[in-house]
């Protein structure tokens, strides 16, 4: 019987006298604290019958007094699920005034225990000391008592209950368990599993700032974890550090270590790191969710790259090669290395993983990027058709996805098209797949309507193309600055410029604020376009005003800022092209200064001199600008045409065939542009070529009169 209530036979370390007050037997069964004392049906007898046979063995077989003896009895309650009754058991037990004799039972015997002479001193030394199997026994009476709280959802009273566990231990143990203490130790046991429950109450009260402070608490001294618990408390207060939605404050930081975290989210990283750091070394189990946490805080601080590294110095065994690979592939995608990420999906779907079933998430997302790089249109579509052609694909979203990407493809593929046929054979593809994506989604997915708008603007179908927009302006609720872009571009390619500026001023409420500076620049584009020279040069100060105050924000994104600094970049050289049309070049020669000072090897900035040099007259320095301008990016189409009108002002009729060259190439990769199609009509008819000439002037104004005020793409 003795067994049964005790759990186990304890050890007597020094006799204890023994008197009528320190004996549970009487005082406990009077008090009535059984869980169904009084209820008057059999079993509630024979269940006091127990109890009180085993006050009677404990008080015949072991010197108890009466916290200890309430200690077992509880102990008892709570292992038949009795929360309630136990409660009452151990609520008799004073643990404010047997703390102290704890902590000295617990300081001296560990002392003593680490001492060369303790068998010399121990006899002399145990005197009046509680032993360390009482110690234990009343540290798991607490931690009982803690969790019956917890059962019966008192969880803040549990979390006071199980920190008292954690003061008296530390209190006597003030640098952390000695690894002398036996791993097999029940006081180690009983305050190891108070570390790990203090916290959880903490949460379940809804206390986040106090789990995160025991959590710290756990981890700040050596207090003999074995590994895999101490990485689980570490894992643990990483995930409420970047999800609990409270900024802590931390320890005032040591001003030798520059190194010290300042927020949550990079001492949740240093403890991510540790863990990879086991994980690594074998120490612990293979754990996901340390990755998963580890992929989200640095998701949050754009480090994607640095993701990469960290997943490439995982062990083989942690993840299959296909699903490494794919995983590296997001993150240089996210970090904007592109082409890396591509060979990793290569990698994929190359021929070592022939025999392997095709992972079609790879596919997709090498469709995806794809689709944002002309020159890699037809590896795009392969991606694509791999998708669409495995016959065992049941799931219609995949294959909606799968067309869509590769109408995408097929679009950029008759960008940089060389011939004529293949241009228009690509468009017809790229509107066929688009629309059998809408089909197959039925005209679920947003993007796919988008992307037949833009195809259809491309193609000047104008009424087609503000008909998708306008569907997906329904379908996006109107918050999609894209959408407004294109329609204001649609409107503008009907020569509508007022209505496109209404557009864009109703975008400027609806959007973000790098939209609204994006937004603001066609703004400027539309009133120089309708020959408002002043208000548009209004128009980019205050855009440049905005920039110029949103650069002060040090907690910009990369990507945010990198689009801020090509934005302001693309004002400076608006501005210094309006300003030398209107033959204010002093002007123009500020704003381009402006302009280089930002990047020096910016295209637009060396076309932009060049034209400033041809308003002078300037013909060879005009030449020279637009050359190194072509030699920055070969295809710049604005420094193509610039380079043959000034060929073609030079006069002499030997510039001419190399003018209509430079001509030729501008329309081989935009083959809408008006201005191309006009300088052809003129060096035909100084050849003579009269028809051909006319054939081209027409050409001309039929795609001035649809042309929007920027490109489409």
């Amino acid at each position: 019987m003795l067994c049964a209530c005790s759990g186990e036979q304890f050890k007597v370390e020094e006799p204890i006298s023994r008197s009528p007050e320190s004996l549970a037997t009487r005082d406990f069964s009077a008090s009535g604290l059984s869980s169904r004392t009084g209820t008057g049906d059999w079993d509630s007898k024979f269940e006091d019958a127990q109890v009180d046979e085993a006050e009677s063995t404990l008080k015949e077989a072991l010197s108890l007094n009466y916290e200890e003896a309430r200690a077992l009895l509880g102990r008892l309650e709570y292992q038949k699920g009795n929360f309630d009754a136990a409660l009452q058991v151990f609520y008799g037990i004073d643990i404010k005034s047997l703390s102290p004799r704890m902590v000295k039972a617990i300081s001296e015997r560990t002392l003593l225990h680490n001492s060369r002479s303790k068998r010399e001193n121990s006899q002399n030394s145990f005197v009046g000391l509680m032993s360390m199997h009482s110690v234990s026994l009343l540290l798991e009476a607490m931690l009982l008592k803690a969790k019956s709280l917890q059962e019966m959802s008192r969880f803040k009273e549990a979390a006071k209950e199980c920190k008292m566990i954690l003061d008296i231990v530390e209190s006597a143990l003030p640098n952390g368990i000695p690894k002398s203490m036996a791993e097999d130790c029940k006081l180690q046991e009983m305050f190891h599993k108070a570390l790990e429950l203090l916290p959880k109450l903490w949460i379940e009260a809804g206390i986040l700032n106090e789990a995160i402070v025991a959590y710290r608490r756990a981890l700040v001294k050596p207090w003999n974890l074995n590994p895999q618990r101490l990485s689980t408390l570490q894992k643990n207060l990483a995930a409420i550090l970047l999800y609990g939605g409270v900024e802590t404050t931390l320890p005032q930081a040591k001003t030798w270590d520059p190194y010290y975290p300042k927020t949550n989210t990079e001492e949740a990283l240093l403890l991510l790191f540790i863990l990879l750091k086991k994980l690594s070394c074998g120490e612990i189990k293979w754990d996901p969710e340390i990755i998963n946490h580890l992929a989200f805080a640095l998701s949050t601080c754009d480090q994607f790259e640095c993701l990469a590294v960290h997943v490439e110095q995982l062990l083989p065994s942690a993840y299959k090669r296909t699903e490494r690979w794919f995983f590296l592939a997001l993150c240089y995608s996210a970090a904007g290395q592109a082409k890396s990420a591509l060979n990793m999906l290569k990698k994929i779907s190359g021929s070592s993983e022939s025999e392997h079933e095709p992972h079609i998430p790879s596919l997709l997302l090498g469709a995806k990027l794809c689709s944002q790089d002309p020159n890699h249109a037809h590896e795009g579509i392969n991606f694509a058709q791999k998708v669409i052609e495995l016959s065992n694909l049941k799931k219609g979203h995949f294959k909606s996805i799968a067309h869509k990407f590769l109408g995408v493809n097929y679009r950029n593929a008759a960008r940089v098209s060389l011939s004529d046929s293949g241009r228009v054979f690509y468009h017809e593809e790229s509107i066929n797949f688009l629309n059998k994506a809408a089909s197959l989604g039925d005209n679920d997915d947003p993007e796919v309507i988008y992307n037949l708008g833009l195809e259809n603007a491309i193609q000047r179908n104008l009424d087609a193309a503000f008909s998708k927009m306008m569907l997906y302006s329904d379908m996006v609720a109107g918050s999609s600055s894209k959408c407004f872009t294109l329609l204001a571009l649609i409107v503008s390619a009907e020569q509508r410029f007022k209505d496109a500026e209404t557009i864009v001023d109703i975008a400027m409420d609806e959007t973000e604020r790098i939209d609204q500076m994006e937004l603001l620049r066609l703004k400027a584009v539309l009133q120089i376009a309708q020959e408002q020279p002043k208000l548009a040069i209004e128009t980019y100060k205050i855009l440049l005003a905005l920039i110029q105050a949103n650069g002060e924000n040090q907690n910009k994104k990369m990507d945010s800022e990198a689009k801020e600094r090509k934005l302001e970049i693309e004002a400076w050289l608006d501005l210094a092209n309006l300003y030398t049309k209107l033959e204010s070049l002093s002007d123009a020669e500020i704003c381009v200064s402006k302009a280089k000072l930002k990047e020096f090897y910016y295209p637009g900035a060396w076309h932009s001199t060049g034209l400033l040099f041809d308003a002078q007259s300037l013909h060879n320095e005009a030449l020279i600008a637009f050359s190194v301008s072509l030699s920055i990016e070969p295809d710049y189409v604005p420094s193509i045409i610039s380079t043959a009108e000034t060929l073609m002002k030079m006069g002499g009729m030997e510039t001419l065939p190399i003018a209509r060259s430079f001509l030729m190439n501008s329309l081989r990769l935009e083959p809408t542009n008006h201005d191309a199609w006009f300088n052809l009509g003129l060096i035909c008819k100084k050849e003579g070529l009269v028809l051909q000439a006319a054939d081209f002037f027409q050409a001309a104004h039929e795609l001035k009169s649809s042309a929007p005020v920027k490109s489409f793409v």
